[in-house]
């Protein structure tokens, strides 16, 4: 390597001069990359400027973030590890060397990635950034009466005196010496930092005239023959025979509220714990965004949530409410609106707090300058989109005073109204120019436009992609012949005539967050696009007043979680059918035909590849030489359908499976439909068993999509469904959107791209601004009315877009 990660030759306060296209003549202005392998990439070499601007474009799946995240962001992260001692190592995630032969050129990589923040239930804005930590700080120092240390404002510290009086664990004291001492803390004594209360509805954790063998504990997971279960039939504090509407006081409160005890069952000692108790720990303590859907619905069904009565929602005791600064205490700072809160910092004056009102003004202004100020600090963090947290990662970034890093964006313009996006491209180029490499992966035609350089990948996707097909200006690209470049001016125009509706859906006295108590009637029967700048209430009023009711699928931008053992066909259920298939028709069980269970090879335990464990370095995966990684045992690979194994099967393109499961010896109607719906929202390329760690977040949003359009329902809300597509793909999403309409399905999508408002028969616009700024309904109409009046944001710049 000719740079360390870290290192630089050159600094650049001033802005960068104007870039030409064309490659620096020094190699050290250059990140070198040469015969990149990762995923799908086909031997790909490129040389990226310094201190530039670079936007990778191309299809979903062609590629961009194997060569940007996977690659470059990735080495560079590997070798920043690797200037740690073993022992350091020993604690940070292992990092084998990306599949390259060169890579020139790296520093310090930076990710500000689509990753949602926060899945614990106990992460606001404010503590996932630092400011929260500022303002405890800030309280602690001027807040009248004076009660205590900065922790004596944390929701997540509780308050202890002497040795008895809350559990030391649940303090986070582990020390053996336990005298009287004192921690002050500000958690709330009754939610536990929470905020909310919970009440359980028991009728729908168990089944009252079952016993427990017969299964009456219907929670998810707790299965008559699992270990889950076991510990309460084998605990012998009751019959596990009986059926529990049987059951004395005791044996009720046993079952439901014990104290955790140790018990003996099978022979192996357990601990027993109530199923309250149990549950409270194991799925309410949990962020909602994060469960998996089943247990989600569960939780849904048998669990009400309401406000602590005691903090009022706060999550904060008595003692920090008490504490004020100039009126306000710490709980009603945290409630303000960013915007708000910067502003009421401003005016605070102590010299001996300069420094740090200086730091939180500082901070609260990034918020702002970001388009983020309408958020507050005790915002969950489970509850941003993928947007807005990708931008609340940018806050740390935007006041550094470091210089030649090379920052690492993937989609930064997800989640913006056209409005906010000249904003994000402000911040790039600001970034750019301290004298920072920008590496950004994009799809939007107005944050390509800033580029200095453009690489663009395709010219297909997944084992159609993986090449480089442009690589220079803009206007290079614009000229060039590639996918990209066809589409790079596309516009839509407006429908001549919309559909009419069938019927409306009620919203009344909506108020969920910054609504103002919305009444709104949304059209059945037709597509209905919901619009408006980010934070201006389109979430609150689709998710909080129509989500949720009969007969309405809502599918969301929450993340697809999967492991190495996941893939397309698990993922949508289309794995069942096929597995029934091969079981009937070679008369044999149905588990021999999961890589997962009995069919599984021994020796790599259906991976497919055995991991050899380094230590402080990254374990190597190999190839099982027993199965040659088709991940089932011989034996199960001479049973066939239609002349294909199962192992075959699952290296099938969605493509080549749709036409085979769909006539002769195959047919499997039942697997049809869902290859159907999968090449439907553009996935024909990608293989049923491709882990799903290996798809790109586009590909990973249109399987989700997918997979709900199973669901049986008469309404449709999509949240923002661009996210992640190429221009080309639009067009495709169109398509797909007007044959779910065409179907007799209601369409609601929330979304920021000008070609899906231009294409809707209904638009809603809420707004005006963001925050306490927005919340109010401006425009309700057709695509060409909203055009016609210019009388919103949306309106003016859906003007300029179809060139009206």
């Amino acid at each position: 390597m000719s740079t360390m990660p870290g290192t630089s030759s050159a600094t650049h306060a001033e802005p960068a001069a104007p870039f030409d296209g064309r490659h620096p003549a020094d190699r050290h202005d250059l990140i070198r990359v040469v015969g990149a392998r990762e995923n799908n990439l086909k031997n790909v070499s490129v040389d990226l400027p310094k201190r530039r601007l670079t936007v990778f474009t191309g299809v979903s799946g062609s590629g961009k973030s194997s060569l940007v995240f996977a690659t470059i962001a990735a080495e560079s992260q590997r070798m920043i590890n690797e200037t740690y001692s073993s022992f350091v190592q020993g604690f940070m995630p292992s990092q084998s060397r990306p599949d390259v032969d060169v890579l020139e050129g790296l520093t310090t990589a930076i990710l500000v990635d689509q990753e949602r923040m926060g899945a614990n239930v106990r992460s606001t804005v404010g503590t996932a950034t630092d400011t929260g930590a500022l303002l405890r700080i800030l309280f602690s120092r001027l807040g009248e009466p004076h009660i205590g240390a900065p922790q004596a404002f944390s929701f997540n510290v509780a308050s202890i005196s002497g040795a008895g009086a809350v559990t030391f664990e649940k303090a986070g004291v582990t020390t053996k010496e336990r005298r009287d001492f004192s921690i002050t803390g500000g958690m709330c004594p009754r939610c536990e930092g929470m905020g909310k209360v919970n009440d359980i509805d028991l009728t729908q954790i168990y089944d009252e005239s079952k016993s427990l063998n017969e299964g009456a504990i219907t929670i998810p997971g707790y299965t008559a023959d699992g270990w889950g279960v076991k510990i309460y039939t084998g605990s012998g504090f009751f019959d596990p025979d009986k059926p529990i509407r049987d059951f004395t006081e005791k044996e009720r409160h046993d079952l439901l509220y014990k104290e955790p005890v140790k018990v003996r069952v099978s022979d192996i000692n357990m601990t027993y714990e109530g199923l309250v108790p149990k549950l409270q720990k194991s799925m309410l303590s949990k962020d909602r965004e994060a469960m998996q859907p089943h247990i989600r619905a569960f939780v849904d069904r048998a669990v009400t949530f309401a406000t602590c009565p005691e903090c009022g929602g706060t999550r904060l005791n008595e003692g920090a409410r008490s504490s004020r600064i100039r009126g306000i205490n710490i709980a009603e700072a945290s409630a303000m609106q960013i915007s708000d809160l910067a502003d009421w910092v401003r005016a605070l004056d102590g010299p001996s707090v300069a420094p740090l009102l200086a730091a939180l003004s500082d901070t609260l202004d990034s918020f702002v300058s970001i388009g983020l100020g309408y958020l507050s600090l005790d915002r969950p963090a489970g509850t941003l989109s993928g947007g807005e947290a990708q931008r609340t990662k940018m806050i740390r970034h935007l006041g550094s005073s470091l210089t030649d890093v090379t920052y690492v964006f993937d989609e930064p313009t997800i989640g913006l109204h056209p409005h906010d996006i000249q904003r994000m491209n402000e911040l790039l180029l600001r970034l750019r120019d301290k004298g920072n490499t920008v590496l950004v992966v994009e799809h939007k035609p107005e944050a390509i436009a800033i580029a200095d350089h453009v690489v663009d990948l395709g010219p297909g996707a997944g084992v159609h992609g993986g090449e480089i097909c442009f690589e220079g200006t803009v206007e290079g690209l614009r000229a060039s012949d590639t996918l990209t470049g066809r589409h790079l001016d596309d516009r839509a125009s407006l429908k001549e005539t919309v559909r009419t509706p069938t019927g409306v859906l009620e919203v009344r006295g909506a108020s969920a967050n910054n609504l103002r108590n919305v009444d709104l009637d949304v059209p059945l029967g037709v597509l209905t696009v919901v619009t408006g700048v980010a934070g201006s209430g389109k979430s609150s009023l689709v998710h909080g007043s129509i989500a949720g009711r009969e007969g309405v699928v809502s599918i969301d931008q929450g993340a697809i979680k999967g492991s190495r053992r996941s893939n397309p066909a698990t993922y949508t259920g289309l794995l069942e059918p096929i597995r029934k298939a091969f079981a009937k028709a070679n008369g044999v069980k149905l588990a021999l035909f999961s890589a997962n269970s009995e069919g599984a090879c021994p020796n790599c335990n259906g991976n497919g590849v055995i991991y050899t464990d380094l230590g402080v370095l990254a374990s190597v995966a190999s190839t099982c030489e027993v199965c040659e990684g088709k991940r089932f045992q011989a034996s199960v690979l001479e049973y066939t359908l239609g002349g294909k194994d199962i192992s075959e099967v699952l290296a099938m393109s969605v493509a080549e499976a749709e036409s085979f499961f769909g006539s002769g010896e195959a047919r499997t109607p039942a697997a049809h439909a869902i290859l159907d719906r999968l090449a439907d929202v553009g996935l024909g390329y990608v293989s049923l068993g491709q882990p799903l760690t290996t798809l790109s977040g586009g590909e990973r949003q249109r399987l989700k999509l997918a997979t709900h359009m199973g669901e049986k329902g008469r309404v449709y809300i999509l949240d923002e469904p661009t996210t992640g597509l190429h221009l080309a793909d639009v067009e495709n999403l169109l398509g797909l959107l007007d044959r779910l309409v065409e179907s007799g399905t209601s369409v609601i999508v929330i979304e920021h791209h000008q070609a899906v408002m231009a294409h809707a028969d209904w638009i809603i616009d809420v707004g005006p601004g963001a925050g306490h700024d927005g919340g109010s309904i401006v425009f309700e109409g057709t695509p060409a009315d909203l055009v016609a009046a210019r009388s919103t944001l949306t309106g003016e710049h859906l003007a300029a877009y179809v060139g009206a």
